[in-house]
């Protein structure tokens, strides 16, 4: 769903909003005037780096996910021996 950047010419407020095509108009969170200008969007661009760091990020998270488990498993074989 198409993010946008709109400014409205009643109150000056800027503000983001999803529209599509078969939505009704987007009206102003701040004065519900509908006399809005569509502003140029910004996009965002994902370096090597970035996509790197976070592919650690997430493997980091998954083995103390894992870790975790196994410990929760080994507590409870240990509450459950001789049951």
């Amino acid at each position: 769903m198409p993010l946008y950047d709109f400014h409205c010419r009643v109150c000056g407020h800027e503000f983001e909003a999803l529209a599509r095509a078969q939505d009704p108009p987007v009206a102003c969170p701040s004065c519900s005037g509908h006399d809005l200008d569509r502003l140029p969007s910004g996009f965002a661009v994902s370096t090597a780096e970035k996509t790197a760091a976070a592919a650690r990020d997430s493997r980091k998270r998954q083995r103390l996910a894992n870790k975790d488990k196994l410990i929760a498993e080994e507590e409870y074989r240990k509450q459950h021996e001789g049951h």
